[in-house]
């Protein structure tokens, strides 16, 4: 099983050797992981894993090989899992329920709502359409259902209609090594080129060497000049969590074969919407952030400019101070969004949201206001097209 287990994390990709796997197999002989699969799982994590970048990797595999452990016989400890209770206290209507529901009615009357709840609320509420709560109708709680309302507790979304998250979630960074499925998506970012020679010569000019050497009786005058590279400078500004994770698949493709096909690009992560800082690891999102301006102060107006969402949020989150779901934002998603415009000209946002759904959310409609309309599917054609308006 643990010879299994090193090749299957070979074959994942994760750099192991022999000899961190031997470290492994001396560990357990000395009695480290002490029969726990807890304490074996962070034991050969440290010995097997020397890059955070494939932890995911690592987990992934660790959870296919050792999926079919039992614990050892004797006194059995029933633990059951807090995700099956949580379930079990979900609240499920039907669309006309759901219509009869109504909103507090707007944002300010939503957060100061919810300060009176906090400062009136002792106990843990179940139900119900006015503490806060699960599985009821209130606006403030996990697991229930309002049209506008404050998510506390709750793991992931359910209706994508929370204006505001009370929690610290964890996002995981796209894949920039994931094999991409068909070269459609390289094959459309390839419009999007301006070839030059700049740089140390590193190729034969062949033509070139041939003139020289005649011109030069027939003694071997050999011509070299640089690569020839794509010099389109491009920032990539990728939205991630949340909504996003339905979409990961199709970003991470889109992610590696940008990677790929532009020698000058500057990648970042943002949630929902650009706001004062971005950040260039998930795992890291709340501690090692970059400030925007800091990005348009470093990066000149030449480059062109990628979002890259859903879209798929309150509209609060946009156009309010402080309507970002994770913290409190001094200035608002669309005066961030038209400080980029003004400087980066040359902008697309690609929404992996069907195009004939766009219609049908308000906050979609905003930020394709906000793009004048360079909003494109995130599909071959729609790639097609919003390469051919950044190369204009």
């Amino acid at each position: 099983m643990f010879f299994n287990f090193f090749l299957e994390l070979r074959t994942a990709g994760v750099p192991v050797s022999i000899k961190e796997y031997l470290t492994l197999i001396g560990a357990m002989e000395k009695g480290c992981a002490e029969y726990s699969i807890d304490k074996f799982y962070y034991l050969s994590r440290s010995a097997l894993v020397k890059d955070e970048r494939n932890l995911d990797r690592f987990d992934q595999v660790f959870a296919h090989i050792f999926k079919g452990l039992e614990r050892p016989e004797g006194e059995i400890e029933v633990d059951i899992p807090e995700e099956w209770l949580r379930k079990l206290a979900e609240l499920h209507l039907t669309k006309e329920e759901m219509a009869e529901i109504e909103a507090l009615g707007g944002w300010e009357k939503l957060m100061e709502t919810l300060k009176e709840r906090l400062e009136e609320q002792k106990k843990r509420h179940q139900g119900g359409n006015k503490m806060i709560g699960t599985a009821g109708r209130s606006p403030f709680g996990a697991y229930g259902y309002n049209p506008e309302g404050v998510r506390i507790g709750q793991h992931e979304s359910r209706h994508r209609r929370a204006v505001k998250v009370w929690d610290q979630r964890q996002f995981k960074n796209l894949d920039d090594r994931i094999e991409i499925g068909t070269r459609n998506i390289k094959i459309a970012l390839r419009r999007l080129r301006k070839f030059t020679r700049q740089g140390v010569p590193t190729e034969l000019d062949l033509p070139d060497t041939i003139k020289s050497t005649a011109n030069n009786a027939g003694y071997l005058d050999i011509k070299m000049v640089p690569e020839r590279r794509n010099a389109v400078k491009v920032l990539l500004f990728l939205d991630v969590g949340g909504s996003m994770d339905d979409h990961i698949r199709v970003c991470e493709e889109l992610f590696s074969a940008a990677r790929t096909e532009f020698k000058h690009l500057e990648f970042f992560y943002f949630h929902n919407c650009m706001y004062e800082r971005v950040w260039k690891d998930n795992r890291r999102r709340h501690s090692e952030t970059l400030d925007t301006w800091e990005v348009l102060r470093t990066y000149p107006s030449d480059y062109r400019v990628i979002f890259v969402g859903d879209a798929t949020m309150s509209p609060y989150e946009i156009v309010y101070p402080g309507g970002s779901v994770e913290h409190w934002n001094e200035e608002a998603g669309n005066v961030w969004m038209e400080r980029m415009l003004r400087l980066y000209e040359r902008a697309v946002w690609l929404n992996p949201q069907p195009r004939d759904v766009w219609d049908y959310y308000e906050s979609i409609r905003v930020v394709k206001d906000l793009m004048e309309d360079r909003m494109f599917p995130l599909t071959i054609q729609g790639l097609d097209d919003a390469m051919r308006e950044l190369g204009r």
